[in-house]
């Protein structure tokens, strides 16, 4: 049971509206099938979604556990970078989601592993075995998997306390001035569209990027980006925020300039450096910017 008190800031607000608000992380629809199932309390009573609720008001959800699914393995070839009995090191393509969900159930990422590797941590469940972080569909690069529970316990505290090292190379719109930066803004759902991250002060999370310019063109900038925190959309989020949205953005790049590329966002994890959950020693995995992108840097000048 989860529960909520309404702020002064939502006196009289509808409580669908509310919970949105509280749960940043899950999307309108899953909010209101909570609702109209009854299992959500105001001060002890089923409520509906659009009851009005008072400042102080308590509300209690009753978050109803996932129903087990079959996840099918397929046979996908993978780019392996580095495996072992305890981790699996993968160089993901564009294109590919890391795992199954609404609209995704096959050819994911985690399809492809479980043909490959039958002993998988389960600490995220069926749906996501041994995903330690997750990358973007249209974003490239490496991805680390845990191939039991203790692993994943190891890699999802580095992750926790920012010492797993991840870095990323995006091309901006726009020349940045600037050799070396770090955007520090917090970042939450979006409350005009759910299906986005922002910038924002309430109902988010701290949100740290660090960069370094590799190199300036015309009308971009080359940068690597290096994740203290983690949220989801980050990077993309905090160059668009201000204003050098990653090129081929779909989400953030915004309408009004053509994009030179239409395969997604042109971002991809080149590098990720983490202590290995048995030998306790520190392991630093590379990979190449994919000729998708790299063909894009050959034609700016």
């Amino acid at each position: 049971m989860e529960k909520y008190i309404v702020k002064a800031s939502q006196n009289n607000m509808r409580l669908d509206k509310v919970l949105v608000a509280f749960m940043v992380d899950k999307s309108r629809n899953y909010i209101s099938k909570i609702i109209d199932d009854g299992n959500c309390l105001v001060n002890g009573k089923v409520a509906k979604a659009s009851l009005k609720v008072n400042v102080g008001d308590v509300i209690e959800l009753e978050i109803p556990e996932d129903k087990p699914l079959e996840v099918a393995s397929e046979d996908i070839p993978l780019n392996i970078i580095y495996e072992d009995e305890d981790i699996l090191i993968i160089d993901k393509p564009q294109g590919m989601v890391v795992h199954p969900s609404n609209g995704h159930w096959e050819h994911t990422l985690v399809n492809a592993i479980m043909a490959h590797c039958k002993d998988l941590s389960g600490i995220n469940g069926v749906i996501r075995p041994g995903i330690v972080h997750r990358i973007d569909k249209d974003t490239s690069g490496l991805i680390c998997v845990a191939k039991n529970d203790k692993a994943h316990n190891f890699l999802a505290e580095q992750l926790k306390d920012h010492t797993m090292s991840r870095t990323y190379v995006a091309l901006a719109r726009g020349v940045i001035k600037e050799n070396h930066g770090t955007i520090n803004m917090p970042i939450g759902r979006d409350k005009r569209n759910r299906q986005k991250m922002a910038v924002s002060r309430e109902n988010s999370k701290e949100a740290i990027t660090n960069f370094d310019v590799i190199k300036r063109y015309s009308e971009h900038t080359l940068v690597e980006c290096h994740l203290v925190t983690g949220r989801t959309h980050q990077i993309r989020v905090h160059f668009s925020y201000i204003g050098h949205p990653v090129e081929g953005d779909p989400l953030y790049g915004g309408r009004s300039y053509k994009k030179l590329y239409s395969g997604g966002q042109l971002l991809t994890a080149i590098k990720l450096k983490l202590i290995h959950p048995r030998t306790q020693k520190e392991m630093e995995f590379e990979t190449q910017i994919p000729s998708y992108f790299q063909n894009i840097l050959d034609e700016l000048h």
